[in-house]
């Protein structure tokens, strides 16, 4: 085990994106983990004058928006809210998707044409469409938003694990775990899930930034929840000055940018260090 995870580390490190996309990662999660120190009083105070541009005054490094609240405690607490809907969506998807994913390809049959009929019915809505009615129609709260982002990113990985599974089904381990009498439950998590975790783990990490993406749609169209002070929440607040203070939308749209860009540099890597037939190409 030591030997293999020595091996994966040593193929993770010589991807340099990806390397790059972890230091870029660590560095928003320092922003996320530093805001309750810097600004104990959180981001909704009104700290200044509304609208000073970056380094106008020294107080506001990254200036103020519209209400005069101050733009750099937003982004640091932004970074909490977004990474934290990113995770969570993240999380919900993967086990929802993974279980439909493995049941429909380890029965097959009729269990396999219900669960990709099921599937599909997710499929035939454009996602982000999907995120707006639901959000819109049991209104704009951080749950919702996340149940939202949940329901149109499983469908995609329950493809994936059934096709792994179908793959998975012919071998030899498989036909010795059920001649050896283990049940269905036991070969599933014990068998075919360890053997289909390479494409799980690297479908999650960009489902992460998936999510950061449309949470920060959702807050433009006005769609976030009001109450937290995520990134998509600032670029909405900045909307109706676009023109004039361009920067109160174009600071928290960098972090978007900045958080995807990382979390796809480590998912690259984590796809060429566990996956050989992608090492190899």
């Amino acid at each position: 085990m030591t030997d293999r995870r020595n091996s994966f580390l040593r193929r993770f490190l010589r991807h340099k994106a990806a390397v790059a996309g972890v230091l870029l990662l660590l560095v928003i999660v320092t922003m996320a983990a530093s805001a309750s120190i810097f600004y104990p009083q959180g981001p909704w105070k009104l700290a200044g004058r509304p609208l000073l541009w970056p380094v106008e005054n020294p107080k506001f490094p990254l200036g103020t928006d519209v209400l005069g609240r101050d733009l750099l405690a937003a982004l640091l607490y932004g970074a909490q809210v977004s990474l934290f809907i990113g995770l969570a969506a993240t999380l919900v998807a993967t086990v929802l998707g993974t279980f439909v994913g493995a049941t429909a390809g380890y029965f097959g049959g009729a269990v396999d044409r219900i669960m990709m009929g099921f599937t599909e019915v997710f499929q035939t809505v454009p996602p982000f469409v999907l995120a707006v009615v639901v959000v819109a129609a049991f209104g704009p709260t951080l749950g919702t938003i996340v149940i939202a982002i949940s329901l149109v990113s499983w469908p995609p990985l329950a493809r994936l694990v059934r096709a792994q599974f179908l793959q998975l089904m012919p071998r030899e381990f498989v036909q010795a775990a059920t001649l050896m009498g283990m049940s269905d439950l036991r070969i599933i998590l014990t068998q075919l899930l360890p053997n289909a975790m390479t494409p799980i783990v690297v479908s999650g990490s960009l489902m992460i930034a998936s999510a950061i993406l449309l949470e920060a749609g959702l807050s433009f169209l006005g769609l976030g929840d009001p109450n937290a002070m995520s990134w998509g929440y600032v670029i909405a607040s900045g909307r109706e000055v676009l023109r004039t203070d361009w920067y109160i939308t174009a600071l928290p749209g960098f972090a978007v940018l900045a958080a995807v860009l990382a979390i796809n540099l480590v998912g690259e890597g984590l796809n060429d260090a566990l996956n050989p037939r992608s090492r190899n190409r």
